[in-house]
């Protein structure tokens, strides 16, 4: 069988006699049970060559092969330089700028980042709905996942909610942090006196941020901040909580006359790949304008 392996077709060489067909995809390549039964319903998985019969036993070096269909998207494609810091058959990061919207809504219907994969997996002939992994808020730069595939996209998805993604973030704070490594370990839930802000809280979830001073400056601090839960907005909540708001972040402290947004940055991501299993890191540099607000503040 001579199948190369893309985005859309996954090869696998069984490493083990009399199994299943579900249990060798679900043990060996953690594909999911609601994943299998529509590959399976829609005949896109091949044993040896030929439509496969999950009745039939699955020996060793027999050879799966998963075909992904393809698929439409609705954002409209609009041309964008797009930082790209690293793609395989299943995922592209991309290294988000600071004041793009990741996807359409109603105040911002073009120009987004989804517009740009769009116009992307055109010139790449990638026919695959776009699938984001995470989201970034507009003013939040830094590293995004897509997923080319659905097995991808459940791949990292179920990294993220088994939290074996390792979250890593740049934050220019207000102050001179005393420690030099702290962890804050306090419930995140609503404001009830305000829609859009969180605050810490009693009643809210468990949510723990452990962040390292990376330098410190006079009256300002950029630190490396790690979450361990996904709270919304969880870094500048924790932030704000502890005396050390984000520089810039209008909504959880005041602007700021050296940089027009929150001055945060997802930049590293720690991850498992979804077809060897091997564990990556991908980095995203630092956006200019931050580093441009640590010139001035330093």
């Amino acid at each position: 069988m001579n199948l190369k392996e893309n985005e859309s077709t996954l090869v696998y060489t069984v490493k083990s006699n009399n199994e299943k067909l579900e249990d060798v995809l679900k043990n060996d390549l953690d594909i999911s049970g609601r994943l299998f039964r529509k590959l399976y319903k829609n005949k896109r998985i091949l044993h040896n060559g030929e439509k496969a019969n999950k009745k039939r036993a699955i020996k060793k070096d027999d050879v799966i092969v998963i075909i992904m269909e393809d698929e439409q998207h609705n954002y409209k494609p609009e041309k964008m330089k797009l930082d790209i810091i690293y793609e395989d058959n299943d995922l592209i990061f991309i290294n988000k700028e600071p004041g793009v919207v990741v996807h359409s809504t109603k105040s911002h219907t073009s120009n987004t980042l989804a517009n740009g994969i769009a116009y992307y997996f055109k010139e790449k002939s990638i026919k695959k709905k776009i699938r984001f992994v995470n989201r970034l808020d507009m003013d939040t730069s830094g590293i995004v996942i897509v997923a080319k595939n659905p097995f991808g996209h459940q791949q990292m998805s179920k990294q993220f909610d088994d939290d074996t993604v390792e979250k890593k973030y740049l934050v220019l704070v207000e102050g001179r942090v005393d420690e030099d490594i702290g962890v804050i370990n306090e419930p995140i839930g609503k404001d009830k006196n305000d829609t859009i802000r969180n605050i810490v809280t009693e009643d809210g979830k468990p949510s723990i941020t452990e962040y390292k001073a990376v330098q410190k400056f006079k009256n300002t601090s950029l630190l490396e901040a790690q979450i361990f839960t996904g709270r919304t907005h969880q870094i500048r909540v924790h932030m704000k909580y502890i005396g050390h708001p984000v520089i810039g972040d209008v909504l959880y402290n005041k602007p700021s006359t050296v940089i027009a947004r929150q001055a945060l940055h997802s930049y590293s991501l720690k991850f498992n790949s979804p077809r060897t299993g091997e564990r990556l890191e991908v980095k995203a540099s630092l956006p200019k304008d931050i580093q441009e607000a640590i010139d001035k503040l330093g």
